[in-house]
C-alpha cells in the first residue's frame, strides 16, 4: 500500500518545464489580456512612480491637510484621538492582562508567536472610530489592530471620511482594508438588482467581463491619490490582476473575501499556490489576509496551516476567521467561532479573529440587529431613516465582541494584537 501511494504521488509532481508554457503567454506581446493591464498601469506612470505618489500620498501631514480641506470638523476629533494616544489614556496590554487575571498575569508566558490579531468589520464611518476610542477609554478595553471596511468609496471620497479614517488608522497603528465599488453590487453582474439579490451571486461573482480591468484602474486611483494600499478582493480574476501588479513593481496588498469561498483544504491550496507562483523573486506576495469561507471547520485550517508554512508563507498571509458575523443577511444564527479560535490560538501562527457582527447574546436584544445589507447603503439614506445610531450601536456592539475575544484569549494565557499605537 505505501509503495502504491508514492507511486501515485510522482503522478501528481509537475515538470518544471510547464512554466515555459506559462510564461509564453505572460510576456507574448500579443496577449491582448496582458497588454490591457499594462495599459493601466502606463496611465498612472511606471511602478516606481505608482509607489512614489501612494508613499506621498499616505503621509499622515498630507492626510491632514485632505482633512482640513474637506472636512475641517473632523480635525479636532483627530488632534483628539492623537493628544489620548500620546498620553497614554488607553489601557497597555500589561493592566489589560493584569485586570482580567490579577497577579498570576505576571506568571503567564504569552507567546507573542501566536498572537491572535484582533479584528472588526465594518467600520464604515469616522465618527465611529472616535465612538469606539471613547468607550474603550472609559471601560479601558481595547481598540483591533485590523479594520475592514465596506462602503461606497466615492461618497466616503466626497465627504471626507475616507481621507480622516486613514489618518485615524495611522494615529492608532492598525491596518485598514477598503473594498472598492467595482463590484457585482455596483450593476456589473446581471444576476444582482441590487444587495437585495444577493444570492445571485451564485451564478458568478460580481466582477465580470470588463470590471476587472475596471477594479485594477479603481486600485490605482485610490492607491495614488489616498495611499489605499489594502483592497478586499472578491474573484479570482481581480486576485489575479493583484498578483500581476504587484508582480510589476506596484506595493498592492489584498485579503481576500468571504465570498470567494474557500471553504475547504483544496481551495485553499489553490490560493496558496498562486500566491506563491507569482510572488516576487524576494518571495513576497500582495495576498496579506486569507479570509475563510465562515462554513470552515479546525481541521480544514489545521491542514491549510501546514501548506502554508510549506510554502513559506506563514507569516505573510494571515488567516482571517469570523467569529462572529452580522446577526442579519449572511449566516445562520446564533453564530459565534470564539471556542473555535481557542483551540487553535495555541499552536497556529498568524490568525486575526474577525469580528462581523455582536455576540449573538447582544444581538437577539437590538431593535435593529446588525446586518450587511447596511453596508450598501447611503449615509444620506440612513440618516433619513433614522437608522445613524442603530448602526453606530451595532459598530459598538461588534467592539464588545472583539473585547470577548480578547478576554477569552487572556484567561487561556493566549496573545493578541490590538491597536499597536494604543496598546502598548
Amino acid at each position: 500500500m505505501m509503495e502504491l501511494r508514492e507511486e501515485l504521488r510522482e503522478q501528481i509532481h509537475i515538470s518544471p518545464d510547464r512554466l515555459d508554457a506559462l510564461n509564453a503567454v505572460l510576456v507574448d506581446a500579443e496577449m491582448q489580456v496582458i497588454n490591457d493591464v499594462l495599459a493601466i498601469v502606463a496611465k498612472y506612470g511606471t511602478p516606481a512612480e505608482i509607489n512614489a505618489k501612494a508613499e506621498q500620498a499616505m503621509q499622515l501631514s498630507t492626510l491632514l491637510r485632505q482633512v482640513e480641506q474637506i472636512r475641517p470638523d473632523y480635525i479636532p476629533q483627530l488632534h483628539w484621538l492623537k493628544e489620548q494616544a500620546e498620553n497614554q489614556a488607553f489601557i497597555s496590554i500589561a493592566d489589560y492582562r493584569r485586570q482580567i487575571l490579577a497577579d498570576a498575569a505576571a506568571n503567564i508566558n504569552f507567546a507573542d508567536a501566536f498572537a491572535v490579531t484582533l479584528e472588526i468589520s465594518a467600520c464604515q464611518y469616522f465618527p465611529w472610530i472616535i465612538a469606539a476610542a471613547e468607550q474603550v477609554i472609559a471601560r479601558q478595553e481595547l481598540l483591533p489592530a485590523r479594520f475592514i471596511q465596506v462602503r461606497n468609496m466615492k461618497e466616503q471620497e466626497a465627504d471626507g471620511d475616507l481621507v480622516a479614517i486613514l489618518a485615524a488608522m495611522q494615529l492608532i497603528g492598525a491596518s485598514f482594508v477598503a473594498t472598492l465599488d467595482t463590484k457585482g453590487t455596483d450593476g456589473s453582474n446581471i444576476h444582482l438588482n441590487g444587495p437585495s439579490t444577493i444570492t445571485g451571486y451564485f451564478g458568478g461573482v460580481g466582477q465580470p467581463n470588463a470590471h476587472a480591468l475596471q477594479w485594477l484602474d479603481e486600485y490605482l486611483y485610490y492607491y495614488t491619490r489616498y495611499g489605499v494600499r489594502q483592497v478586499l478582493n472578491l474573484n479570482p480574476g481581480t486576485v489575479l490582476l493583484g498578483y500581476l501588479l504587484h508582480r510589476l513593481g506596484v506595493n498592492i496588498e489584498f485579503k481576500i473575501s468571504v465570498f470567494m469561498g474557500n471553504d475547504n483544504p483544496y481551495s485553499a491550496l489553490w490560493t496558496l499556490l498562486t500566491a506563491k507562483l507569482f510572488a516576487r523573486d524576494d518571495g513576497s506576495t500582495p495576498l496579506v489576509g486569507f479570509n475563510w469561507s465562515n462554513s470552515v471547520d479546525n481541521d480544514t485550517i489545521e491542514r491549510t496551516a501546514q501548506m502554508r508554512q510549506a510554502l513559506g508563507l506563514e507569516q505573510q498571509v494571515r488567516f482571517e476567521h469570523h467569529i462572529t458575523e452580522t446577526w442579519k443577511s449572511i449566516v445562520r444564527q446564533p453564530y459565534n467561532r470564539r471556542d473555535e479560535l481557542l483551540a487553535l490560538a495555541d499552536h497556529i501562527p498568524n490568525i486575526s479573529a474577525k469580528h462581523e457582527g455582536g455576540d449573538p447574546a447582544i444581538e437577539r436584544t437590538r431593535e435593529h440587529p446588525s446586518d450587511i445589507l447596511d453596508y450598501f447603503r447611503d449615509k444620506s439614506e440612513i440618516i433619513a431613516a433614522g437608522d445613524w445610531q442603530h448602526l453606530t450601536l451595532n459598530f459598538l456592539d461588534k467592539l464588545d465582541a472583539v473585547n470577548q475575544t480578547a478576554q477569552a484569549l487572556t484567561k487561556r494565557g493566549l496573545a493578541f494584537v490590538a491597536a499597536r499605537k494604543l496598546h502598548r
